[in-house]
């Protein structure tokens, strides 16, 4: 338990960095006061920036990250290829959270680019209709996307639009194999949804997914 209260308020005291109003110099124990309050506070438009700012999804071994920071960017997926030769793990990973991060990173993505036509404008003029979207005020068309403040943090933007990394520490080929036998990965990827990288577990190189299905190394 004391460690989860010490990952807390080391969380807090990241987010607090870029949270904007956040007082400066704050302990621990007060940036997670600051958050928590901010959690419940109707008034405040911004009260934090959940998943704004993504970037990667990292699959692998966490011996890979290890001492990095990586500034809230990235989404984590333990996975050892060592013990998964045939891909069995792989595949569930990359056909269920892989598609959930793609689907968060759009959802930003586009209402980044145009908040109002593809999210859903400023939040301060919200009302919320049969809990399937927003409008304007008394009347307008039905927004579903994010909400201004959740990409924008008064000047510019917060979340820079791009298009996710897919990073996974894989034989390449059997990533392929997987992709071959998966529709949606193959509309990702040979689309260019998606940006797909593999490590390799033992020389660490690193090859870049192309849109014509084959593998380039990265000359690092």
């Amino acid at each position: 338990n004391e460690i989860c209260i010490k990952g807390g308020e080391q969380q807090a005291l990241e987010r607090c960095k870029k949270i904007p109003g956040a007082p400066k110099n704050m302990t621990g124990k007060e940036a997670f006061a600051h958050v928590e309050s901010r959690s419940f506070d109707w008034a405040n438009s911004r009260p934090e920036w959940g998943l704004s700012g993504n970037a990667a999804f990292i699959v692998g071994r966490r011996a890979m990250t290890k001492g990095l920071s990586l500034g809230g960017r990235c989404f984590m997926h333990s996975y050892d290829c060592l013990s998964d030769p045939e891909g069995v793990f792989l595949e569930k990973i990359m056909t269920a959270p892989l598609v959930v991060t793609e689907w968060i990173n759009m959802q930003y993505y586009t209402s980044a680019t145009d908040p109002w036509k593809y999210g859903s404008g400023s939040k301060v003029i919200h009302n919320v209709v049969g809990g399937v979207g927003v409008m304007y005020g008394a009347q307008s068309d039905l927004a579903t996307g994010l909400p201004l403040q959740t990409v924008n943090d008064g000047d510019v933007h917060f979340h820079e639009p791009m298009r996710l990394l897919i990073l996974i520490e894989a034989n390449k080929e059997i990533i392929s194999e997987i992709i071959g036998k998966h529709e949606v990965l193959q509309k990702f990827f040979n689309n260019g949804w998606l940006n797909l990288v593999a490590v390799d577990s033992n020389s660490f190189d690193y090859h870049r997914y192309n849109k014509d299905m084959t593998w380039e190394l990265i000359e690092l």
